[in-house]
């Protein structure tokens, strides 16, 4: 499962979300993850699916792909629906089955509360999948400059998030690697009940954490050998280029989210 995580990954394309500006996405994404709690009913939550498929289909990142890559966290979606179906009361009464009380509004929140969740997942996977991690950087420093004059560390801030994305999916290769080594050693943390599931996952920590250091040690000495002095004075090879397409882009997302408050208002 862990070779499958792509959140993190990068998959260079030349797709319509590939060419837009890293700033745009970074502001695309941060504005729909507000825009999603404008949604409260049956056709916003439906608008809100639409828009997200549309996205993926202009990322020309294949969905089964997608879908395939974030099944662990479809296992938290599952939970979180799960609970609001089971917690949840208000409505018509569904299922009474003693202590299994079923209620309409459950089944309701339920169904909102993952789809809301569903198309957050699938619209920061596009963003990680469709940008390089070097330009995530750069366009979150550049958003984030007007913070320099209260002496906020904005090019830090943004290398270690951009570091910490970059080596989300190598550290999920290197679980995965000792998984496969523990387990031809006879150790198997997918069976057993879960005392011997926590025992078993012991030694996977030991040696991740040991690699994980060593690979913090190796980068910092690159980066110090290189001269990195920080963001003073540091100049870029790649320079951002901001075009209408991420113009348009931006505008469609606000006229999306007046229609979607008018759609709410008017339910």
């Amino acid at each position: 499962m862990m070779e499958k995580m792509i959140f993190g990954r990068f998959i260079p394309g030349d797709s319509f979300v590939h060419k837009m500006d890293p700033r745009a996405k970074l502001v695309f994404v941060f504005a729909f993850i507000l825009v999603v709690f404008i949604a409260n009913n049956i056709p916003t939550y439906i608008a809100l699916v639409v828009v997200t498929f549309f996205v993926i289909a202009l990322s020309r990142i294949r969905l089964y792909f997608l879908i395939n890559g974030l099944k662990p966290v479809m296992i938290l979606m599952v939970f979180t629906f799960l609970i609001h179906v089971f917690f949840t009361k208000g409505g018509t009464v569904l299922i009474d089955w003693g202590i299994f009380n079923i209620q309409e509004e459950g089944v309701k929140q339920g169904i909102f509360i993952s789809i809301r969740f569903l198309v957050l997942v699938f619209m920061t996977s596009i963003l990680t999948l469709t940008t390089s991690p070097i330009s995530i950087t750069d366009g979150l420093e550049t958003l984030l400059n007007p913070l320099k004059k209260i002496k906020v560390p904005v090019h830090e801030l943004a290398l270690m998030m951009s570091i910490a994305l970059r080596f989300i999916p190598t550290l999920m290769d290197e679980t995965d690697k000792i998984m496969k080594a523990q387990m031809a050693r006879g150790s198997d943390v997918t069976s057993g009940t879960i005392k011997e599931r926590l025992k078993a996952v012991v030694p996977l920590l030991i040696p991740l954490f040991v690699s994980a250091f060593k690979r913090a040690e190796d980068l910092a000495t690159a980066m110090e050998v290189r001269g990195y002095r920080g963001g003073e004075g540091r100049t870029r090879y790649r320079q951002l280029k901001w075009s209408m397409r991420d113009t348009y882009a931006l505008l469609l997302l606000v006229l999306f989210a007046v229609g979607l408050y008018y759609f709410r208002t008017t339910k």
